[in-house]
Parts: structure tokens; C-alpha cells; sequence
């Protein structure tokens, strides 16, 4: 890999995009040159790359000239609108929107379970669904010993999920009830602090959410599984960061609870958490800010033949998004 690429960000001033910076500079990515772009509004302010503050310029149509690699976050639509224009510009495209990501000429890339499907790129490589990269880390290595046939999934999403104003509004919400005054709302439906919502993405017509579907969908296409079900309900749940799934997974060859943890052990981007005798099994607190998942509570499952139930956890913000996307642009 040449030492002096240029990488562009889109919606560098998001909650991802400053994942992106951080992950860049923590895992010394070759980057020669560094373009932060953003709406007009944040123009003018600048982040802080390698111990120098870099500033905002405004996403354009031409803003990707002698870009290398772009890594977009900033929404489905400014991803359709503004990809297509950085790979005519000559660069790769890392988008961790959902907007190409059922493409069937964009590969959907977990590095650690289909990195080969990047040389099928025509520019544009799609980042998984959160939810779904961190709940694939444990699964896929399960699948590659047992055969996954299909799954039954709760997840608990974190609030940083949504975005920055998600942050604030739980914390302003966590605030307002411990003193006592009124709970202003404008995230979320319902209030967030103190609560549970079994609620995110929009609705499809069938009662399921999008992010629900996101799972059977992106999971087919990464895991090369055409035949993969997954029924799942999604959850907002008052944690700032890091995204938590309870997994009930049925397979086709008979499952063993020391196959099990053997195979997980050996995972790459996986730490086996699973003491329960010492009360050690993921949480979402202490795998924040963690480059790896971690999975635990693992047991034959007691309601399926060949099921296994486990908990997985993973920072969302970093496997589930910017992390993925840096390890993406290295493979490239």
C-alpha cells in the first residue's frame, strides 16, 4: 500500500465520521492527505487528525477530485446523490449507508467473514447494518462449523445508534427525571430514559421494521446464504454506545456446547466472555470503545433441535461502522 493516500470523509462531523478520524490515526492508515466534508452548516469548524486540526470544507459534486478512498456516512440519500460522483473521480468507496448495500453489483463486506467479495468491487463497497455485523462476528463462525439454518433475535441498541442528538437526548432525559422536571422529547416517539422501545427503523407493511429485515437480508448476502431466516425484534434501549443481541440459532449438524466455544475462542475480532459462575458474560459498558465483539452466555438452546443461544456485544459505532469501513479501505 502506497504511505500517502488521500481519504476524503463524508459526514466527518457525525457520530461515525469522527469514529472514521479516530480509527484512521489509531490504526496508522496510510493517509497522505485527509478532505473532512460536511453540510454547509458545519463549515468553518475543524477536527483533529494526528495532532493538527484539519478544517470542514462543504460536500460538492467535485469536491472528490484526486480522492483515493472516500468514506461516506452521512445518510442513504447524500450517499446516492455524492458516490457516484467520488468513484468517476477515481476513488473507492466505502459507504456505510444503507443505500447500496442489497445492490447486487456492491459487495457487502464483513473483512472477517467475505473479504474476498471486495475484488468484485466497481467502486463502491457497502458497510452491514450495526445490528447485523456485530451479531454475524459470532454467528458466521458457528455457521462455517454447524450450518446455520436460521435464527430468533432480540436486539438492545444503543442510543448512539441514532446519532448525536440521540446521545443528548438521553442524557438531557436522565436529567430532567432525576430533578424532577418535565421530559422533552424529540429523537425518539416515546421517552428513551428509564425506558424500552421496541421500535427502530420504520415499519413494513408486514410488522416488522427495516433494521428487523436488515438481518435476514444483509446476513444472505454476506454469509453467501440464500436460504438464511431470521425473525428478530429490534430494541432502543437507554445505553449510550454499544449494541447487545440475545441469539437463538438453530443449525443443520448437531451442536456442541465445547465445538461451540472452540470455535468462538478462535475468531478473529471475537473475545469469548463466558464466566457466568463469576457473573462474566458480555455488556455493553465495558465493550465501548473496543475494536472486538464479545459473545457469551452460550447454551444448547432447550426449544430447538441442534440450537444454540448465546449474547453477543459489540461497540456499533466502531464494528458495526467506522471500524469496519477503515478495515475495508485497508483490504482495498
Amino acid at each position: 500500500m502506497s504511505k500517502n493516500l488521500h481519504v476524503a470523509i463524508v459526514g466527518a462531523t457525525g457520530a461515525v465520521g469522527v469514529e472514521m478520524i479516530k480509527t484512521l490515526e489509531k490504526r496508522n492508515f496510510p493517509v497522505g492527505k485527509l478532505t473532512l466534508l460536511a453540510s454547509a452548516r458545519s463549515v468553518g469548524k475543524t477536527l483533529s487528525f494526528r495532532g493538527s486540526e484539519v478544517p470542514i470544507t462543504e460536500l460538492k459534486e467535485d469536491s472528490f477530485a484526486g480522492v483515493d478512498v472516500a468514506l461516506f456516512s452521512a445518510g442513504g440519500g447524500i450517499s446516492k446523490q455524492y458516490a457516484p460522483h467520488a468513484v468517476q473521480a477515481g476513488a473507492v468507496v466505502v459507504d456505510n449507508s444503507s443505500a447500496f448495500r442489497m445492490d447486487p453489483d456492491v459487495p457487502l463486506v464483513v473483512p472477517e467473514i467475505n473479504a474476498a467479495d471486495i475484488k468484485k468491487s466497481r467502486g463502491i463497497i457497502a458497510n452491514p447494518n450495526c445490528t447485523t455485523a456485530i451479531t454475524l462476528m459470532a454467528l458466521y463462525p458457528l455457521h462455517q462449523e454447524f450450518r446455520v439454518k436460521r435464527i430468533f433475535a432480540s436486539s438492545y441498541q444503543a442510543v448512539s445508534g441514532t446519532g448525536a442528538q440521540a446521545i443528548e437526548e438521553l442524557r438531557a432525559q436522565v436529567h430532567a427525571v432525576t430533578a424532577g422536571q418535565p421530559v422533552e422529547k424529540k429523537v425518539y416517539p416515546h421517552q428513551i430514559a428509564f425506558n424500552v422501545l421496541p421500535h427502530v427503523d420504520s415499519f413494513l407493511e408486514t410488522g416488522y421494521t427495516k433494521e428487523e429485515m436488515k438481518m435476514q437480508n444483509e446476513g444472505r448476502r454476506i454469509m453467501h446464504h440464500p436460504t438464511f431466516k431470521a425473525s428478530v425484534t429490534c430494541v432502543r434501549v437507554p445505553v449510550y454506545r454499544a449494541h447487545s443481541v440475545a441469539v437463538n440459532a438453530e443449525f443443520e449438524r448437531p451442536v456442541s456446547l465445547k465445538d461451540a466455544r472452540e470455535v468462538l475462542s478462535q475468531a478473529p475480532g471475537l473475545e469469548l466472555v463466558d464466566d457466568p459462575a463469576k457473573a462474566e458474560y458480555p455488556l455493553p459498558l465495558y465493550v465501548a470503545e473496543q475494536d472486538d465483539c464479545q459473545v457469551g452466555r452460550l447454551r444448547l438452546d432447550c426449544a430447538l433441535d441442534n440450537g444454540l443461544a448465546f449474547w453477543v456485544a459489540g461497540d456499533q459505532l466502531l464494528k458495526g461502522a467506522a471500524l469496519n469501513a477503515v478495515q475495508i479501505a485497508e483490504l482495498i
